[in-house]
């Protein structure tokens, strides 16, 4: 995904001389293994039960009206669900579907179409520091996110610097500190103080040693805290001051088990601070994987990567064919 950025001539002093370019073929296949087991409850919701559903070889009213029951169980919301509905019925009369394999491999393409737009990969050679700043609900994810996000980018030869600019849970900056000392990266951190200025002295940092990639960490929040959401707005815009074209790329960290509520949170975020792409992690840990389709139809943002499960690899760039493939395999 990154093949073509090089690694600058200007080494940081953290960076980690060990880790090499992973290589693509079994990188690839492992992946694609732990994406199909990660989404296992999803498909046991979802694709498990397609075959019977589809056993009477024809696309009829009985057949879409229990494909819409489980397709809004699986999260993936009413507009999705309707748009999905109606491809299975062109594609039904179009294309004569006449056997269970035909009309299960008709709604895989629809929902890879739909999906298709989300997948967007994220390309870092514009600047340098290329600034990211990362927001979330309460224990979504989001330190740990960070985490592994570094180590993915350092694997592909780029030097990383993390902003603890959650300064109001203590464990958030140790945290991250931990993640800072496991892959050899340099955090910015106070013991207390303004988010905002932890994030900006971590970007003139980042520019004097040379650094690829500021990762910035915010404080947890909820969409309805409204002087929360104010404070952050804020945090962007000292990134602004810092450095006029940042942030580069605002992501957005959502926990999958929320299902549909996670569509609020993207909006909601997106007013504040301009969301540019998402990172959906636990999808190892419920069934409401579905929920991928909502977001593409109702609020789409591209989805840059996807957490399956605890694993320091386990948060990969999202791919809408490997995600379709594992629902239906």
């Amino acid at each position: 995904m990154f093949g073509f950025l090089k690694k600058s001539p200007v080494q940081a002093p953290t960076a980690d001389p060990t880790i090499a370019e992973p290589t693509e073929a079994p990188t690839a296949s492992s992946w694609r293994q732990r994406l199909k087991s990660g989404l296992a409850r999803t498909r046991a919701q979802f694709g498990g039960k397609l075959k019977s559903l589809f056993s009477r070889g024809k696309v009829d009213d009985e057949l879409l009206e229990e494909l819409e029951a489980l397709l809004l169980t699986s999260d993936v919301g009413l507009d999705a669900t309707q748009h999905l509905l109606y491809q299975l019925k062109m594609r039904a009369k179009r294309d004569k579907l006449e056997t269970p394999e035909a009309i299960q491999h008709a709604l895989s393409e629809a929902l890879y179409e739909l999906l298709r737009p989300l997948e967007e990969a994220l390309d870092l050679s514009s600047h340098r520091p290329f600034i990211i700043m990362i927001a979330g609900v309460n224990g979504a994810g989001k330190t740990t996110s960070i985490g592994k996000l570094a180590k993915h980018f350092q694997a592909h030869g780029l030097s990383v610097l993390l902003a603890a600019g959650d300064t109001f849970r203590a464990a958030a900056r140790e945290q991250l500190q931990t993640w800072g000392e496991r892959n050899n990266v340099t955090v910015i951190a106070q013991q207390s103080g303004d988010p905002a200025a932890v994030i900006f002295d971590a970007i003139a940092a980042a520019k004097a040693r040379g650094i690829d990639v500021v990762l910035a960490d915010t404080a947890g929040r909820l969409p309805t805290q409204l002087h929360l959401m104010d404070e952050i707005a804020k945090v962007r815009r000292v990134i602004q001051k810092a450095d006029p074209t940042a942030p580069h790329e605002t992501l957005l960290v959502l926990d999958a088990t929320f299902g549909q509520n996670t569509l609020q949170q993207v909006m909601a975020f997106d007013k504040a601070i301009q969301v540019s792409g998402l990172v959906l992690t636990k999808l190892d840990g419920t069934a409401k994987g579905g929920v991928v389709a909502a977001i593409a139809r109702q609020c789409p943002k591209p989805v840059r990567f996807i957490g399956v499960g605890e694993g320091i690899d386990d948060l990969r760039p999202f791919s809408a064919r490997d995600f379709v493939d594992a629902l239906f395999e």
